[in-house]
């Protein structure tokens, strides 16, 4: 069976860039911000009742044009679980090149409690240099999109200096995000952890340890191997551990970067492909090699989600007719700027979202017949839908939501030859 998750993007709405411009800085007008953010509760509410298996929250910050206001997913999935009963609640996700480790387990734990299981998790390496490389300045780290996966025309483009930098910067995010998501890891599974490495001393100092006023209560009462014997901190207790055991599910973003995918198969975390069929489904193989080699068995497209945007509606004309109002100013501003695989042509706007490979969109048929047809390249266990709310009125986005499970699901539940685990493996 599929899981369908929707994805919240919140996109303060606007009548057009003229109205956003005129009340710039949009993303801090508070009336339509405080629209967006109780609007969007309806929505997940629908997303419940429909049967969707879950529902994610976005990490980006700094957002001032209004597109993408989403700087606490934990606080809005807190917000989330209390209004909900069945669907499961996460973000897509916690950017872990520029978070704290520590945090983000016990943020992640306390959901999972306040769901009682009803959560998963999601990480990113983080892509947008404004808020990216601010946030992540302390440990080094800056936005990265792979220059693996550009094309040898791009990357000849860019010259050799630039190609350079971006490998070099490449790597390190990718060593920040891989060791702050394994301190996540040993927060969740052990009950003390230490750690010590040139970007994190757990505890700090690491040599001599923590002075701890309590050392006599925390070594009979605390962890065994807190207080060492000298009586100072050695390890520290990450509390609370998550409701669900081992942890809940773990997503991990994936636009275009193999690496991404290898490394989330020894891991046995479900890659998240926000790319075109031709990448995603050259990848869904490679995912499988890895995990195998760890030890997981996977089907073709088991343990991995897809990513989608979708225009539902009872004609092809009125189905492009929403992407150009709901779609088309967030794809060329924001999408097309910041990643340059998706191209843009003004004489034919609606044309070059549809070009991208990431939007299904026409009348249920043809659009049902659109995901069968990708299935049969990766037929995925999880297909994750994109909303732009509130710039899409929530009626269009709760009409996409019903007939996709009406009329899309079905047809893909009957493509998936494999038993989907209920939970992801660690």
């Amino acid at each position: 069976m599929v899981k369908p998750i929707l994805q919240t993007y919140p996109v303060l709405a606007a009548a057009n860039e003229a109205e956003r411009q005129a009340l710039r800085p949009f993303g801090r007008n508070t009336d339509r911000y405080n629209e967006c953010v109780h609007g969007l509760t309806d929505i997940v509410k629908a997303a419940d009742e429909i049967g969707f298996w879950g529902v994610g929250a976005v990490e980006h910050h700094f957002h001032s044009e209004g597109y993408e206001v989403g700087p606490n997913p934990g606080l809005l999935n807190a917000y989330w679980a209390a209004v909900t009963e069945r669907i499961r609640i996460g973000q897509l996700g916690f950017t872990m090149s520029s978070q704290n480790p520590i945090r983000v387990a016990e943020d992640t734990a306390m959901i999972d409690h306040l769901t009682k299981g009803r959560s998963f998790v999601g990480f990113s390496r983080g892509y947008q240099s404004r808020w990216t490389n601010t946030l992540g300045q302390h440990v080094g780290s800056r936005a990265t999109l792979s220059p693996d996966g550009k094309s040898e025309a791009d990357r000849e483009a860019m010259g050799a200096e630039m190609l350079a930098r971006q490998t070099r910067e490449d790597r390190v995010n990718r060593e920040v995000f891989e060791e702050n998501v394994e301190i996540v890891q040993k927060a969740w599974l052990e009950d003390s952890i230490d750690h010590n490495s040139p970007r994190w001393q757990i505890p700090f100092p690491y040599d001599e340890g923590t002075e701890w006023l309590m050392s006599d209560v925390t070594s009979r009462l605390g962890a065994p191997g807190e207080i060492g014997p000298e009586g100072t901190v050695r390890r520290v207790s990450v509390c609370p551990s998550p409701y669900t055991k081992p942890n809940p599910p773990v997503f991990v973003a994936s636009n275009a970067s193999l690496e991404t995918v290898e490394y989330c198969g020894r891991h046995g975390f479900i890659p998240t492909y926000f790319s075109g069929i031709g990448t995603a489904g050259k990848f869904g193989q490679a995912y499988v090699d890895n995990a195998a080699a760890a030890g997981y068995d996977y089907a073709l497209g088991q343990n991995q989600a897809l990513v989608r945007w979708v225009q539902i509606a009872d004609t092809t004309e009125e189905a492009r007719q929403a992407v150009s109002d709901y779609d088309v100013e967030i794809y060329r501003n924001l999408y097309k700027s910041l990643t340059p695989m998706m191209k843009y042509d003004e004489s034919d706007p609606v044309g070059s979202v549809l070009a991208s490979g990431l939007w299904m969109v026409g009348t249920p048929d043809e659009v049902r017949n659109q995901f069968v047809e990708q299935w049969s390249e990766l037929p995925a266990e999880y297909m994750v839908l994109i909303t732009h709310y509130a710039q899409e009125p929530s009626e269009s986005v709760i009409r996409n939501m019903r007939l996709f499970m009406e009329h899309v699901k079905p047809a893909l539940d009957e493509l998936t030859p494999y038993e989907a685990a209920e939970t992801a493996a660690v």
